[in-house]
């Protein structure tokens, strides 16, 4: 008689509500060993409250989590951990003092062992780096890491603790196409060896090539589930949404006067990341820029400089055409520039803080907000909530603390304070990371109506097919150094990837006519 094969995972029932939201509402599926299953479903659908569930960080309000059989004690993230679930957060859990070796190995053993086995600890984790194509010094501080190292340190993290189920929130989102490819192999030998995932993502093409089935769930209700072998993107886009995506026209530009250059500028390293080496670009009115490049490659330097963050050591800033002395972040928004910051728990929110308060943060201090020093508070949540309904932010009220919603919400917040400023200069940095379909589309066609209207905008991202399809003009960035402009379907994405390596600096490729 052959053996009854006990699933690796089973979800029964599972409901969670934070207040008035209902964030999991009776949600059941299983999982089996070396299997993958893509979780889907638009930001706000509850996916990542689920997973905090299984993972012992959250306590459901009601339902059971099964590991091979074993249930588990409810809000025990140890208990977790030990039954061999490992979990790739969407938004990191480091601490930045501490170095990469020092974070992968927190809480593998008891903090006063007498052997903590440093040496071999740090071979496994170049052993899992170079094998999982996943390249970060374990020496580094985590605080000095750009966002794409410090998601490769996540990954290797939950690889390092040999977990039998990997939960993978966005993963990819700061992976490059080959890197994440490179990913997938390694992990498509690991399910092979019996490892189970659970793969959440908004890049469907990426969820076709990974998973076994899908398990969609729709404002925090399970909305059906297929075999990836009876289903497409389209059809999957539909079941998240409740329609077909529509992605926006993209008319033809018709770019302007200069807004802002820079002129040779050049600024210092901070710890690993590079900073920039003699770079000259001009933002202009009415063209959407796109910034390409390696994470961790001079993006950051750039965003600093353009938002007030830095100044250059070289260099010059010019806005409208008058050479500036003095560049501070209150100078930049004073000047017109509307930031989407990279990392919106970071730099782009302040998590205790309620939803009107997030959407005043850059203007708070002046009018119409504020007048004489005091705040108009009824004007300021009228604002906040004209936001909430315009771009669809998924949350109870505009008095909910921002940290209570997914990424995603944060993020069509933040784009709602940013677009409804009018600006006149927008820099995006990764504005669409980790948000759905129907958001990207979204977040797409508000930055080309902006573009259209007469903004200047810089669009860095770390997904090539966002930026040749959204850039008038491209430009790559490479250790800090910044290559010709490319006009739009001047490059294929072979021919960037020359230049993301950095190989197009040291001699002049030739591309498609």
């Amino acid at each position: 008689m052959s053996e009854v094969q006990v699933d690796a995972l089973r979800l029964n029932g599972i409901t969670k509500r934070f207040g008035e939201l209902t964030a999991n509402d009776a949600v059941s599926f299983s999982l089996r060993k070396g299997e993958v299953i893509a979780l889907l479903g638009e930001n706000g659908a509850g996916k990542t409250t689920l997973m905090n569930i299984l993972f012992g960080q959250y306590t459901a309000d009601s339902g059971t989590v099964e590991i091979f059989g074993k249930t588990l004690p409810s809000g025990n993230s140890r208990a977790a951990l030990d039954a061999g679930v490992g979990m790739v957060h969407q938004h990191f859990t480091l601490a930045d003092n501490l170095t990469v070796q020092e974070n992968i190995t927190l809480g593998v053993r008891p903090l006063f062992s007498p052997r903590l086995h440093i040496a071999a600890a740090r071979a496994r984790i170049i052993e899992l780096s170079q094998k999982f194509h996943l390249e970060v010094s374990p020496d580094a501080r985590v605080g000095s890491l750009t966002v794409g190292e410090r998601q490769r340190v996540e990954i290797l993290k939950a690889l390092f603790r040999d977990v039998r189920i990997l939960i993978l929130d966005e993963p990819t989102a700061v992976l490059t196409p080959q890197e994440a490819e490179a990913l997938f192999a390694t992990l498509r030998q690991a399910i092979a060896n019996g490892l189970s995932i659970i793969f959440i993502s908004h890049k469907l093409h990426e969820v076709m090539a990974i998973a076994d089935r899908v398990v969609v769930l729709r404002r925090g209700k399970l909305n059906g589930t297929a075999r990836i072998e009876d289903t497409n993107t389209r059809a999957l886009a539909a079941m998240m949404m409740g329609e077909d995506a529509v992605t926006p026209e993209i008319a033809v530009a018709n770019p302007g006067e200069a807004r802002f250059e820079l002129h040779k500028v050049s600024t210092p390293n901070i710890g690993s990341a590079p900073g920039l080496k003699s770079v000259s670009l001009a933002l202009r009115a009415g063209q959407i820029i796109g910034l390409a490049g390696v994470s961790g490659n001079g993006q950051a330097a750039l965003a600093d400089v353009v938002g007030g963050m830095r100044g250059p050591t070289t260099g010059d800033i010019v806005l409208d055409g008058k050479t500036l002395q003095k560049w501070t972040p209150r100078d930049a928004v004073r000047g017109g520039i509307a930031r989407i910051p990279e990392d919106r728990h970071k730099t782009g929110t302040i998590s205790d803080l309620d939803l009107t308060e997030n959407a005043i943060l850059e203007r708070y201090n002046g009018a119409p907000f504020s007048k004489r020093g005091w705040l108009n508070w009824r004007l300021s949540r009228s604002f906040a909530s004209d936001i909430i309904e315009k771009y669809d932010v998924r949350c109870p009220s505009a008095d909910t603390p921002i940290r209570l919603l997914s990424g995603g919400n944060m993020q069509k917040l933040i784009l709602g304070r940013v677009l409804e400023a009018d600006p006149q200069i927008i820099l995006a940095n990764q504005p669409v990371r980790g948000l759905d379909i129907g958001a990207v589309n979204y977040v797409h066609s508000q930055l080309l109506d902006a573009r259209d209207r007469g903004a200047a905008v810089l669009l860095i991202s770390e997904d090539l097919d966002e930026i040749m399809e959204l850039s008038d003009v491209i430009h790559v960035i490479a250790d800090g150094r910044l290559s010709p402009a490319f006009g739009r379907g001047e490059m294929t994405q072979a021919e960037l990837g020359i230049w993301m390596s950095g190989q197009g600096f040291e001699q002049q490729v030739p591309h498609a006519s």
